[in-house]
């Protein structure tokens, strides 16, 4: 496993996350989720393959996503071994500081995440969404409260306008308040808009970059119409994270990593992620785990240098969409 520094922040993160989405307990909006008992050989397997940057939220699985990744790291790892990232601004409950960022919302439910998590700290706490509804000045003092607090050792945000991220920069800035170390995004062969403007910010301003969903929910990881695993054979209802609306031109790109895998030998989602992991924004692609192939082929991805030309071949069909901020 590589390891590096999270943007220009001192935190060093290995070059792939364990994304813990897949983890908690099954239930109607993620059927595919995975208990204790059937999650323990992908903590496991990442310990043992040096992937200890570990991603979840306190959205995922109502909440017993964080509950096994907390019992994950005891049993498994140990607290220092693991950078542990988790996230915050989905509503939790309906109560006035269930979810969004309000002071209120921040400190209720950082407390929350520590509690399922079984920790006194988290090392990376990220802003789910931007929060339109509560002025940007609150969210970072509060943001900053947690981390003089000692509850939060880092801060980082997900998904949103590079206007947004800016404006939240700035203001922290300003008032001499704690800075975004990070921005977790979608970024993948089929949604690429975050190379016209957020990825150029982030690069400037020494912002570090975890991008979430690389393989596109899997489908750059399969043959073009491909629905054999069980979250591509999902309803739309029930699996719809983050995928962008397809275009005419994805067969072309989804075509063109099944003929680079073949080349090699390898598995096409080796090739999604070595496209990924070459762009130097890139900190640390986001890899969800339910077969045991799908991390050691992330790890293969490390030591994959693609040609000029199979590089050519990936990007040239790409057409323009509308970014990921669901």
């Amino acid at each position: 496993m590589e390891y590096t520094r999270l943007g220009t922040s001192g935190l060093k993160v290995s070059r792939l996350t364990l994304g813990c989405m897949s983890f908690g307990t099954p239930n109607d909006f993620q059927p595919w989720a995975l208990d204790d008992d059937a999650a323990a050989p992908f903590f496991k397997q990442a310990v043992e393959l040096g992937i200890t940057t570990w991603d979840t939220a306190n959205v995922y699985g109502g909440g017993t996503s964080e509950e096994i990744v907390g019992r994950a790291i005891r049993e498994y790892a140990s607290r220092e071994q693991i950078v542990l990232a988790t996230k915050i601004y989905w509503p939790m409950s309906q109560n006035a500081g269930g979810g969004g960022l309000s002071r209120k919302a921040i400190l209720e439910q950082v407390d929350g995440s520590l509690t399922r998590l079984g920790t006194d700290y988290v090392d990376l706490m990220q802003i789910h969404r931007y929060d339109p509804d509560v002025p940007v000045e609150e969210t970072m003092e509060a943001l900053h409260d947690v981390i003089k607090a000692g509850k939060v050792r880092y801060i980082g945000a997900s998904s949103m306008w590079a206007w947004q991220f800016a404006k939240m920069q700035t203001t922290a800035e300003l008032h001499g308040w704690t800075k975004f170390v990070s921005m977790q995004d979608q970024y993948n062969l089929l949604q690429r808009e975050e190379e016209r403007e957020m990825q150029g910010l982030l690069a400037d301003q020494g912002v570090g970059n975890l991008i979430w969903s690389p393989l596109n929910g899997g489908t750059v990881a399969r043959p073009w119409g491909d629905t054999s695993s069980s979250r591509a054979a999902s309803t739309p209802a029930t699996d719809q994270f983050g995928r962008p609306l397809f275009q005419n031109s994805d067969k072309a790109i989804i075509d063109a990593v099944e003929r680079i895998a073949a080349d090699h030998g390898i598995s096409m989602a080796t090739v999604g992620l070595a496209w990924a992991l070459k762009n130097p924004v890139v900190d640390s692609p986001i890899v969800g785990a339910t077969k045991e192939r799908h991390l050691t082929d992330a790890v293969a991805a490390l030591d994959l240098a693609l040609s000029d030309d199979e590089i050519a071949a990936l990007e040239a069909p790409y057409t323009p969409r509308e970014p990921t901020f669901f």
